[in-house]
């Protein structure tokens, strides 16, 4: 974020800065399913469409895979998966895939991938879903992006970025003639369902104790109100008692 894209007045000009190395992390990768598996109905599914799996085996056009939601096994055709690395490049992935994975109801306004060209080897294609009030008008559009010879890569010929990272970043500050802005990679079930599903925490709020109405017998008692917990908790009883020990001798009078 906040990097500072260089700008060029001519389509073909070649920057001479060499593209900035990326730190390793970014360099994670992950395998993702591309559909559900079986297909058939009667059966139950090993893995959904976007989810993360857990390659066990791979044989080249086969791969042993486990499910990161569900646990279980699968022998699957390797190009049933994609890679993904960096959470938003996606390798192995054609355009009628790459709609699907951003049209699942997860994914919200300004989820996006980016993925290899179909149509021109050397460039990628960038993949973002536009998503409106009335889902009948959702869309994902396509923009190109292409390289420079010395590696730098482009939307607009007048906007060009050291790297993919970079251009990711620029435009999740600013649309910059885009449809909208990037707000966050396309969802990827078993990855990021835990944030999704975070369970919201339960709060029990006791009754609050007005002290000018409660006298000596009734903390003493141990009473009971109507939900069943006592008025005063236990703790709290032995330290009253323990400071009336203390200063029996004053003159403290608690009931009212």
């Amino acid at each position: 974020m906040g990097t500072c894209p260089i700008r060029c007045h001519s389509n073909m000009t070649v920057l001479e800065n060499p593209p900035e190395p990326e730190s390793p992390a970014l360099q994670d990768s992950m395998i993702v399913s591309l559909c559900d598996y079986p297909s058939f109905e009667c059966t139950e599914l090993t893995m959904s469409a976007g989810e993360r799996l857990t390659v066990i085996s791979d044989d080249g056009d086969f791969m042993m895979v486990r499910s990161t939601t569900t646990g279980r096994e699968s022998y699957v055709p390797t190009n049933y998966t994609a890679k993904v690395t960096h959470r938003w490049l996606f390798t192995g992935i054609s355009r009628y895939k790459a709609v699907e994975l951003l049209m699942q109801p997860h994914n919200h306004n300004g989820a996006f991938l980016i993925r290899e060209s179909e149509t021109n080897r050397d460039c990628y294609s960038l993949s973002i879903l536009r998503r409106t009030n009335s889902s009948c008008q959702d869309c994902v559009k396509h923009y190109r992006i292409c390289h420079l010879q010395n590696g730098w890569v482009y939307i607009s010929p007048g906007l060009t970025f050291p790297s993919l990272h970079h251009l990711v970043d620029h435009y999740s500050e600013t649309a910059d003639g885009l449809c909208c802005l990037l707000m966050g990679p396309c969802f990827i079930h078993g990855l990021d369902s835990a944030r999704e599903a975070r369970p919201v925490p339960t709060t029990i709020r006791t009754p609050t104790i007005n002290w000018k109405d409660i006298s000596r017998s009734m903390i003493f008692r141990k009473k009971r109100t109507e939900s069943g917990n006592s008025l005063v908790s236990e703790g709290l009883r032995e330290a009253i008692t323990s400071y009336l020990q203390m200063t029996e001798d004053c003159d403290h009078s608690w009931d009212t």
